[in-house]
């Protein structure tokens, strides 16, 4: 770049319009003067006066090209392109089959240069590898311990709560990043979420029923099974599921339910942020107000609007609850349905989407983590 020196800076001291320049040769950054208007140029040295406007350009370039680099390192600025991550699941999620993983799986769910795989020779090159904790439990997966890479991320994933989920104090020490429906893990991925939506209302179901819940695991030490003997004096509640010997298919789920004016979204245990498809799928997405039993209303309320369920926990009684839920006017009710003017729900129950949300936090991760004590912290 142009540099004036220390004689081209005196020789434009006339000039009366400062500039600074960097000049390699000096090594600092050096003061110059250049014209204030045109008639003032006039009576600088020509050659001094080229000189400075040299240094101009100069200067200019290299704030360009600082900015350029500031806006790719701070946060928020132009990422850098990613290389493709490979991220090995070392057993799927309930079963001993893997779905069909192509090239494409996570780019279809907004999230490019993410490559999974259930294929166990990547073992060594793979950028993390993720363990479901079911299959640790029950002991149908072991962890290769032995041949781990040095530096390899390893993830522990589940979407239990903390009272289904044992055996976590053969885990100290071992994994890096946590994939849960916690709030506070470091790959956060709820059983679903409201979106924003444009397009027409869809229109409300039919109702022609009070209550329903659907149920496979009764068991009567359970928070909801107390809390629904406690009901089913005061408010007509039809049961479905296995534990009622009135199983429901897949497909006959959402339109049962859609029937019914209320749903009860009790879920088996009681934990921080432990919302599941109990929630999500059994009552948003089926159109019946959720009457929910689970973490605080607050913890709802971080993901809902505050008038789109029902908590157990704004009243003093059973009675009193069910004495609300039937004396519930038609504008009342409808009140409950006001988020389906500008949001949808969206179920996050894909084991692929899931696994692939790690690519997108990838990036952000602290390597050097590790949880001492996994149980301490799941179970807290």
């Amino acid at each position: 770049m142009p540099c004036m020196g220390v004689e081209g800076s005196r020789a434009l001291l006339r000039c009366r319009s400062a500039c600074i320049c960097l000049c390699p040769g000096h090594g600092t950054a050096v003061r110059f003067l250049v014209p204030v208007s045109t008639a003032a140029s006039l009576r600088c040295n020509p050659v001094w006066r080229l000189r400075a406007w040299g240094c101009l350009a100069g200067g200019t370039t290299l704030m360009v090209i600082w900015l350029f680099w500031l806006l790719r390192s701070v946060p928020g600025g132009a990422p850098a392109p990613q290389p493709t991550l490979t991220i090995l699941i070392w057993h799927w999620p309930f079963t001993n089959r893997s779905p069909e993983l192509s090239s494409d799986t996570c780019t279809r769910y907004g999230m490019a240069s993410c490559h999974l795989s259930a294929n166990r020779s990547l073992l060594a090159s793979a950028d993390a590898v993720v363990f479901h904790h079911r299959e640790l439990q029950t002991r149908h997966s072991r962890l290769p311990l032995d041949q781990r890479p040095h530096g390899q991320p390893w993830v522990w994933a589940t979407m239990e709560s903390p009272s289904n989920t044992h055996g976590l104090r053969h885990f100290r020490g071992i994994f890096n990043w946590v994939l849960s429906y916690r709030r506070d893990s470091d790959i956060f991925v709820p059983y679903g979420r409201l979106e924003p939506f444009s397009g027409p209302t869809p229109p409300l179901p039919a109702k022609s029923r009070m209550a329903a819940w659907v149920v496979s695991n009764f068991q009567e030490r359970q928070q909801r099974a107390k809390l629904y003997r406690q009901l089913a004096p005061h408010l007509k509640v039809d049961v479905f599921g296995r534990a009622s010997g009135r199983p429901l298919c897949p497909n006959c789920l959402l339109p049962t339910v859609a029937r019914y004016r209320f749903y009860l979204s009790f879920e088996n245990s009681q934990h921080r942020d432990y919302i599941t498809e109990k929630f999500w799928r059994n009552a948003l997405a089926a159109g019946a107000v959720p009457v929910v039993l689970g973490p605080p209303r607050t913890t709802y309320e971080a993901f809902v609007p505050p008038d789109a369920f029902i908590h157990v926990d704004d009243f003093s009684s059973a009675r009193e609850l069910a004495v609300f839920l039937v004396s519930m006017n038609e504008s009342r009710y409808r009140g409950f349905f006001a988020w389906r003017d500008r949001l949808r729900v969206r179920l996050l129950n894909d084991w692929r989407e899931r696994f692939c949300t790690i690519c997108a936090r990838y990036p952000y991760l602290p390597r050097s983590q590790v949880y001492e004590d996994l149980e301490s912290w799941f179970q807290a």
